[in-house]
C-alpha cells in the first residue's frame, strides 16, 4: 500500500537516540496515543488499557523510549476512576501520561517526535507508524512524518506500543520478552476488567464545577463594548475579509475566464489535504508569516489553534506535505507549478502571483474530491487563495456544498471523462462561460469549457438547488446572510 520496492522492504533505518543507538523499520510506531473524545469517555476500553498497561509492567515489557506516547481523555472523569483503581500508575510507567482533555493526535496535534527520529524517517523515507484510539487518519492529519496511522481501541494502542511495530500478528507473534526472557503474546496481558472503579459521584463531582473554568480562565478580563475590538498585531484572531468591499446589491454570477490551474489532482483528495490541520511545518508559507511577526518557532502551536486569523490559514490551505500534483510530475509536497514562469513554488505564493496579476485560477480533480470531514476552512482556504471553480469527476456532498457556499463554482466532468481521458495536463487556461443573470442558470444544467489549445469539454454545474443558486448570486453563504439580516430579501 506505499509503493515499497521489495529490494528495500527490510531496509534498517540506524540512529542515534540520544546517545543510544537505536533502529526502525517500515512499520515500526512513532506515535501511539489514547485520544479522541468518543473512546476515551468509555470506561470499558480506559479500564482496559490500564488493565493492559498494568500486565504489561507486571512482565517487564516496555515501551521504546523514542515511541511518542500520551493520554488524553475526552472526560475529566477518566483521571478519577483511573486513580481510584490505582491503574494510572501503570499507564504513566509505559509512557502514557495524561498530556489534556480534548482534541489532541487525531487532529493533528501530537506535537513535534524526536528530532533524531525525524531525521531517521525522513532521511531514510521509512513507512513510519502511528496508533491512536481517535476518530480520524487521513493522510498527513496525524503528523507529517508518519505515513501509516492506523485507529484503534485503547487497549491495542498500549498492545502496538509495546509491540512497537504495526507490522505484527498478534495471535501468532509475541509482543516481547518479558524479565525473565519469556515471550509475552497479547493475550498474556490482555485480561477482563472489572468496572468496580466508575462511579456516579465522580461524574457529579466533575461536572458540578464544569462552569468556573480553571483560574487563569478565570482571571481574563472581559470588555464591555458590544463590538469586537480587533487587534491587529494578534497572530490568532484577524478581522476576515468575508465583507470587505461588500455593498448591499448581490454581484451576480461570475464566470472563468482564461483560468490558469493551481493545482492537478488525482482520485480522492480528501479535506485534510485541503484543509490546514496539525503543526504548523517551519518551512511552510505560514510559518514565515509567523517569524516575521515576531513568532519563535517553539510558539507556533497549531493550524487549529489559529484558525480564526486567515491570514495563517490561507497560507496553509494545500501545505499538506503528502499532497501529490500531477504538474510536478510525481514529485510528493505542497508545491506546484506557476504556468507562466515555469517556477516551482508553494501552493500559496503561486496563487497570490496569479492575484496579484489579476489572474483567475481553477482546480482539477479525480473522484470523491473533498472526502473526510466537512471543514469549513477546507471551503474558505481555496477562496483565499482566489481559485474560482473546481473540476472534478465527482465531489464529497457536504463539501461540494461547502464550495459553493464561498463562492466556488463546483463543476463535473461528464460520465466517462476526466483529466487524462480529455488530454488536460493544467498547462492550458481555462474559461468558463456562465449567463449574468442568475435566473437564467438552472440547477445541474451543463456548460461548455473551452481552452486556449482549442480544446473544450461539457461539464455538469453543481448548483444543486435554487438556494445554492441565491448563494452563488451573492458571492456565497456569508454575503446572502447578512443582505438578508440588515435589508430586504435580494
Amino acid at each position: 500500500g506505499f509503493s515499497i520496492p521489495k529490494e528495500s522492504q527490510n531496509k534498517v533505518a540506524k540512529f542515534s537516540f540520544h546517545g543510544t543507538p537505536a533502529e526502525l523499520r517500515h512499520g515500526d510506531v512513532v506515535i501511539a496515543a489514547i485520544t479522541s473524545c468518543t473512546n476515551t469517555s468509555n470506561p470499558s476500553v480506559m479500564l482496559g488499557a490500564a488493565v493492559v498497561a498494568k500486565k504489561a509492567c507486571e512482565l517487564g515489557l516496555e515501551v521504546k523510549p523514542w515511541i511518542k506516547t500520551s493520554l488524553a481523555p475526552g472526560s475529566g472523569v477518566v483521571t478519577r476512576y483511573l486513580q481510584k483503581s490505582g491503574l494510572q500508575k501503570y499507564l504513566n510507567q509505559l509512557g502514557f501520561h495524561i498530556v489534556g482533555y480534548g482534541c489532541t493526535t487525531c487532529i493533528g496535534n501530537s506535537g513535534d517526535i524526536d528530532e533524531s527520529v525525524a531525521s531517521a524517517i525522513s532521511e531514510n523515507d521509512m513507512v513510519a507508524a502511528a496508533v491512536l484510539s481517535g476518530n480520524r487518519n487521513f493522510e498527513g492529519r496525524v503528523h507529517p512524518l508518519t505515513r501509516a496511522n492506523y485507529l484503534a481501541s485503547p487497549p491495542l494502542v498500549v498492545a502496538y506500543s509495546l509491540a512497537g511495530t504495526v507490522d505484527i500478528d498478534f495471535e501468532k507473534e509475541p509482543i516481547g520478552k518479558g524479565k525473565d526472557g519469556k515471550e509475552i503474546f497479547f493475550r498474556d496481558i490482555c485480561l477482563l476488567v472489572v468496572q468496580s472503579s466508575v462511579l456516579p459521584d465522580m461524574f457529579k463531582a466533575t461536572y458540578q464545577a464544569i462552569t468556573k473554568g480553571n483560574p487563569m480562565w478565570n482571571e481574563l478580563s472581559v470588555p464591555s463594548c458590544n463590538l469586537y475590538a480587533w487587534d491587529s498585531t494578534s497572530t490568532y484572531i484577524h478581522k476576515p475579509p468575508y465583507f470587505k468591499d461588500m455593498t448591499m446589491s448581490p454581484p451576480g454570477p461570475h464566470g472563468v475566464k482564461d483560468a490558469y490551474c493551481l493545482l492537478n489532482f488525482g482520485d480522492s483528495i480528501t479535506t485534510d489535504h485541503v484543509s490546514p490541520a496539525g503543526s504548523i511545518h517551519k518551512d511552510s508559507p505560514a510559518a514565515k508569516f509567523l517569524l516575521e511577526h515576531g513568532v519563535d518557532r517553539r510558539d507556533f502551536n497549531s493550524y487549529g489553534s489559529r484558525r480564526g486569523n486567515d491570514e495563517v490559514m490561507a497560507r496553509g490551505t494545500f501545505a499538506n506535505i503528502r499532497l501529490v500534483n500531477k504538474l510536478l510530475g510525481g514529485e510528493v509536497g505542497p508545491k506546484t507549478i506557476h504556468i507562466p514562469t515555469r517556477e516551482k513554488l508553494s501552493v500559496y505564493d503561486a496563487a497570490m502571483r496569479y492575484n496579484t496579476a489579476g489572474q483567475d485560477t481553477i482546480i482539477l480533480a479525480g473522484a470523491e474530491y473533498g472526502s473526510g470531514s466537512s471543514r469549513d476552512w477546507a471551503a474558505k482556504g481555496p477562496m483565499m487563495l482566489g481559485i474560482k471553480a473546481v473540476i472534478a469527476k465527482s465531489f464529497e456532498q457536504i463539501h461540494r456544498s461547502n464550495l459553493v457556499g464561498m463562492g466556488i463554482i463546483p463543476l463535473c466532468f461528464k460520465p466517462g471523462d476526466d483529466a487524462d481521458t480529455l488530454g488536460l495536463t493544467g498547462h492550458e487556461r481555462y474559461t468558463i462561460n456562465l449567463p449574468n443573470r442568475v435566473s437564467e442558470i438552472t440547477p445541474g444544467q451543463d456548460v461548455t469549457v473551452a481552452t486556449d489549445t482549442s480544446k473544450s469539454f461539457s461539464c455538469t454545474v453543481r448548483f444543486d438547488t435554487e438556494v445554492e443558486l441565491a448563494y452563488f448570486n451573492h458571492g456565497g453563504i456569508l454575503q446572502y446572510v447578512i443582505r438578508n439580516l440588515i435589508g430586504p430579501k435580494q
